[in-house]
């Protein structure tokens, strides 16, 4: 099988179960920035000095090709053949988030992104799951978009903050918290 097929050439791109949609599609934009994620998520595995951190990564790396899967199909016959994110997928991050938690020092403040390169694609991949979220959320008012679709989202990006914070720690970095400068 090639890897190019030409019938994409016009604009349009099929979806799972057959039916044809513009590339420019918001459905095309959900799957497309859950992919993006799913890359920036790669990045920051291979990136990450945690083995325990990179098995979870490599978890919701999985849970993101179902969750696009999901996004990229309309017709529910189709969905049956599909694999599907399920509430014990939220309650594992819910759990590591936790995990994590427990060896942070409680913040009062927003923290600045940055302080290392592992640090900043944390905050990066944050960014992009939060905007996978909101497009899932546009799509959901006028399409269905399962709702545990953008809670497993919701609940990334907090796992992805806490993250940051605790890759910040592990690799002995300061973290900058956000102190708004008045009257400037």
């Amino acid at each position: 099988m090639k890897v190019y097929t030409k019938t994409g050439d016009k604009g349009e791109t099929s979806l799972f179960g057959g039916s044809r949609v513009s590339k420019g599609h918001l459905r095309i934009h959900a799957y497309g920035t859950v992919d993006e994620l799913n890359s920036y998520i790669g990045l920051l595995r291979d990136l990450s000095p945690d083995e325990v951190r990179n098995a979870e990564l490599i978890r919701i790396q999985d849970r993101l090709f179902t969750l696009g899967a999901l996004l990229a199909t309309e017709s529910e016959k189709a969905k049956k053949r599909l694999p599907v994110i399920m509430q014990e997928d939220i309650e594992d991050l819910e759990e590591a988030i936790d995990a994590m938690d427990q060896s942070l020092v409680p913040i009062k403040t927003f923290v600045l992104p940055g302080g290392h390169p592992t640090v900043s694609y944390c905050h990066i991949s944050r960014c992009v799951c939060r905007r996978a979220e909101r497009i899932c959320v546009e799509l959901s008012e006028n399409s269905k978009v399962e709702g545990i679709v953008i809670q497993y989202l919701n609940r990334l990006s907090d796992y992805l903050f806490v993250l940051s914070r605790f890759l910040t720690k592990i690799l002995k970095v300061k973290e900058t918290p956000w102190l708004p400068e008045k009257g400037k």
